[in-house]
């Protein structure tokens, strides 16, 4: 009976978003970091599922993919679409009307939603850490997972206490001096990060990250799609003069292992870590996909290249100048935050607030359907200033996706 009403639910809720589903904020703590403060969650409100859950520092858009964070309720990381005053999960939603949601393709081939993005936000850095592999992920029945940058530029307002990451290990690096870090984990500092380098953050740029390479993600806003996964591990023993546990280290690593460091250290892609172009193989800068001024639009590609070969998510940035229109048709559904400014798209008003409450419904989030993209959205700017949003697509959405390094070849826009 749940499943049917559900299924009914979703029905009403596409019908009257004409394939566009408002969803609700997802906030997502984390015990082991300090918020940023700039995700315009009230700071009383930061700490709002209690202290010994963490801060809360990540705001998770168009999720089917449950955090995996101690304590957490089932529902943790999940999105919720709401209409006429109920709430039910867009992972629901896409069960009961797979085809239309994601594509016949997606659906046979996940049946799910098998990517999400977030903003992460942190006063500081996060602890220099690696992401298994589907291969190393699917011993314990997970995912691995590969991973994006984008640095939006209206949530940067500030750098916090740290805007440079480090990336993988110095190149002539050896498995024996990163051995000699685990076997410092309980000495203080292990030191990983003098055997490795760091690169500032700028605010309109971004980095593709394939699993298994190790990043300490800096203090600047971060818009972070991704596989639908929440698997890690720490390799770095103090952050910032904070201890971390062991368990973040071999969190989802089978258990035989967990002292094993020989394992710990072959778990790395050493090639990639020790890449001394690094920055090329990775880095990216926006890329114009259509519109421009005389049209009075632009969308651009933020995040953008294959992992390992395979194309497994992507994002655009559209901007929309004030009482202008475009119509964008995409070959994939995708999810949608508003980071600046107000208008509708579709039928649907939205708007970038300046203030939530933790619990608060917001304007500034949808889920647009494979189905409803294919045809066509309509964004148009009932604003006096930029409407701009960023969205994401899943896996194989674009045959003319740009590959790394393009941006060093393509017009400025």
């Amino acid at each position: 009976m749940a499943e049917k009403n559900t299924a009914a639910q979703a029905r009403a809720a596409l019908d009257g978003g004409e394939g566009i589903l408002r969803l609700a904020p997802t906030w997502v703590p984390r015990s082991f970091l300090m918020p940023g403060g700039r995700l315009k969650l009230s700071r009383e409100d930061l700490y709002a599922l209690g202290t010994h859950r963490g801060g809360i520092d990540e705001r998770w858009f168009a999720s089917t993919t449950p955090a995996a964070n101690e304590g957490a309720p089932p529902d943790e990381g999940l999105s919720y679409v709401v209409h006429d005053g109920g709430r039910f999960t867009l992972a629901d939603a896409i069960a009961a009307h797979g085809t239309e949601m994601i594509g016949q393709k997606l659906w046979d081939t996940y049946k799910r939603w098998p990517v999400y993005s977030k903003f992460f936000d942190n006063l500081g850095p996060i602890p220099h850490h690696m992401h298994q592999s589907q291969e190393q992920a699917q011993k314990l029945g997970l995912e691995g997972k590969p991973e994006s940058y984008y640095f939006p530029p209206q949530l940067n307002w500030t750098g916090n206490n740290f805007p440079y990451t480090f990336f993988g290990l110095e190149p002539g690096t050896s498995k024996d001096e990163l051995r000699g870090c685990l076997e410092r984990w309980n000495q203080g500092d292990n030191g990983i990060l003098d055997l490795s380098k760091a690169y500032r953050l700028k605010p309109g740029t971004g980095w593709l990250v394939p699993p298994d390479v190790l990043h300490a993600p800096g203090s600047l806003v971060t818009y972070e799609p991704q596989w639908g996964s929440d698997v890690f591990g720490m390799y770095q023993s103090m952050v910032e003069g904070r201890r971390v546990p062991w368990e973040l280290l071999v969190k989802d690593v089978p258990e035989q292992y967990h002292h094993d460091l020989d394992y710990l250290v072959e778990q790395l892609d050493w090639e990639k870590n020790v890449d001394p172009e690094f920055k090329a193989h990775n880095y990216l800068e926006p890329i114009v996909r259509r519109g421009g001024a005389s049209e009075g639009y632009v969308d651009k590609w933020v995040v953008y290249g294959r992992v390992d070969g395979k194309q497994l998510f992507s994002a655009c940035e559209l901007t929309i100048q004030p009482g202008r229109s475009a119509t964008l048709k995409d070959p994939g559904a995708y999810g949608l935050i508003v980071v600046q400014g107000s208008g509708t798209i579709g039928k649907l008003s939205v708007d970038s607030p300046n203030f939530i409450r933790f619990g608060e419904v917001t304007q500034d989030e949808v889920f647009v359907t494979a189905k409803r993209a294919g045809e066509g959205v309509t964004f148009h700017n009932t604003g006096s200033e930029p409407f701009v949003s960023l969205r994401y697509f899943g896996p194989d959405a674009h045959p003319d996706l740009p590959q790394v390094g393009d941006h060093r070849k393509a017009p400025k826009g």
